[in-house]
C-alpha cells in the first residue's frame, strides 16, 4: 500500500519552472547580446525576485520547501551516505539534493549580484555599477562572465545528471512531482500545506519581493 501526499506546494512548482525559464533566457540573451541586453536585464532581476522569494518561502513556505526540512547537519549527510538515512529523506530533497539546492541558490545569487555592478564597456552596464569604483566593477564584471557562468553551467549539469542517474540506476522518476506535486510512497509522511491561503500569502510575498527589486534598481537609476 502506497501514501499519496502533496511534497512541492503549487508556489514551489511555479518557482522552479519559473526559474528554469528564466535561466535559459539570460543564457540565450546573454550569448547573442546587442539589442537582446535589456532583456538580459529584465531576466535578471526577475530571477533576482524569485530568488528573495525562495529564501523567504524556504521559512514560511510548505513542509518540504523549508530549508528545515532538507538542511541537514553534516553527521547527517555522513549518516544517508553510508546508507543510514532517514525515511522523511526520500520525500523532498534528500542531503545530498539539499546541497545541490543550496550551491544553486547560492551561485545564483552571486550571478545575478556580480550583474548589477557589471560595466562591459560597450553597452550594457548594471544599475548598481556607477556606486563603486572602477576596480570593484572589473572585478564583479569578470566574475559575472566567465566565473560565476562556469560554475552555474556546471551545477545545471550536475543537478541534470543527478535526475538522470535517479531515473536510469533507481528507477525514481523525480521529474512529475515537481509538475503536479504529488508523490507515493510506501509509509504515511506530513503533506505539504498548499491550499488557496497559501498562494495567496506565496503571491503577496513574491509580489513584495518584486517591488523591493523594482525599487531598488529605479533608486540606483
Amino acid at each position: 500500500m502506497t501514501h499519496k501526499i502533496r511534497v512541492w506546494d503549487l508556489p514551489t512548482r511555479i518557482f522552479h519552472w519559473a526559474l528554469v525559464l528564466c535561466i535559459v533566457g539570460l543564457v540565450s540573451t546573454g550569448q547573442i547580446g546587442g539589442d537582446l541586453m535589456p532583456w538580459h536585464f529584465r531576466l535578471g532581476y526577475s530571477v533576482l525576485s524569485l530568488l528573495l522569494f525562495r529564501i523567504v518561502w524556504g521559512f514560511i513556505g510548505g513542509r518540504w520547501s523549508r530549508f528545515a526540512a532538507f538542511v541537514h547537519r553534516p553527521a547527517m549527510v555522513l549518516a544517508y551516505l553510508r546508507g543510514r538515512g532517514q525515511a522523511e529523506h526520500s520525500v523532498g530533497h534528500n542531503p545530498l539534493g539539499a546541497g545541490s539546492v543550496l550551491a544553486m541558490l547560492l551561485f545564483l545569487l552571486a550571478q545575478v549580484g556580480s550583474g548589477l555592478f557589471s560595466d562591459d564597456e560597450i553597452a550594457a552596464s548594471g544599475p548598481l555599477a556607477k556606486l563603486v569604483s572602477n576596480a570593484s566593477v572589473g572585478l564583479a564584471t569578470n566574475y559575472h562572465a566567465h566565473i560565476g557562468k562556469i560554475v552555474l553551467i556546471v551545477l545545471v549539469l550536475l543537478h541534470v545528471g543527478a535526475i538522470v542517474f535517479y531515473r536510469v540506476k533507481k528507477q525514481q522518476n523525480l521529474v512529475p512531482a515537481m509538475l503536479h506535486g504529488d508523490k507515493e510512497l510506501e509509509q504515511p509522511m506530513e503533506s505539504a500545506r498548499d491550499d488557496l491561503a497559501a498562494r495567496a500569502l506565496a503571491l503577496l510575498v513574491f509580489a513584495l519581493c518584486a517591488a523591493a527589486v523594482a525599487w531598488g534598481v529605479q533608486w540606483a537609476g
